[in-house]
C-alpha cells in the first residue's frame, strides 16, 4: 500500500460539495464558501490584519477557514502537530484556520476529515443521521 495522497485545493470543493444539501456561495470577498442548509462550514477568508506572514508582516491571501464541533475540537487542531491555526479575532468562535501554503502537510483523507467535521457541526441532526445510515448501510 503506497503513501497517502497529499491534500490539494481542489479536494476542499470535492469534498465539501459531495456532503448532503452542500452549496457553494460567494463569501467573503466573493471568494468560495460552502454552506449546508445555510450555515457556514468551510470557505477562504481575505485577508486581515490579523493574521500575517511571521516573516514578510505581509496579510495571509491563502487562509481557509473551517468550522469545528466546539472548542475541544477546535484546541486540539490548533495545539496538534498539524498546520491549523487561529487568530484573536477567532477567539471564542468554533473555527480553525489554515493556510493553503501549508495544505500539502494533510493527507486526502485528513483534509476530508476536517470538512466533514465542519459539516455535520452545522447541518441539521437529521441530515447528519441519514448520511450517516446510508455509509453505514451502503
Amino acid at each position: 500500500m503506497g503513501r497517502p495522497r497529499k491534500a490539494r485545493e481542489s479536494d476542499i470543493e470535492e469534498v465539501a460539495l459531495a456532503l448532503p444539501r452542500a452549496v457553494m456561495v460567494a463569501g467573503w470577498g466573493g471568494l468560495p464558501s460552502y454552506r449546508v442548509s445555510g450555515r457556514f462550514f468551510v470557505g477562504y477568508r481575505t485577508p486581515r490584519p490579523d493574521a500575517v506572514d511571521a516573516e514578510s508582516g505581509e496579510r495571509l491571501t491563502d487562509v481557509v477557514v473551517f468550522r469545528v464541533p466546539d472548542e475541544g475540537d477546535k484546541l486540539a487542531l490548533v495545539q496538534g502537530d498539524g498546520p491549523f491555526f487561529t487568530t484573536p479575532h477567532f477567539d471564542g468562535h468554533a473555527s480553525v484556520l489554515l493556510r493553503l501554503a501549508h495544505l500539502g502537510r494533510l493527507s486526502r483523507d485528513e483534509l476530508a476529515e476536517v470538512i466533514v467535521d465542519a459539516w455535520r457541526s452545522q447541518a441539521a441532526p437529521t441530515v447528519v443521521g441519514r448520511w450517516e445510515a446510508e455509509r453505514r448501510d451502503g
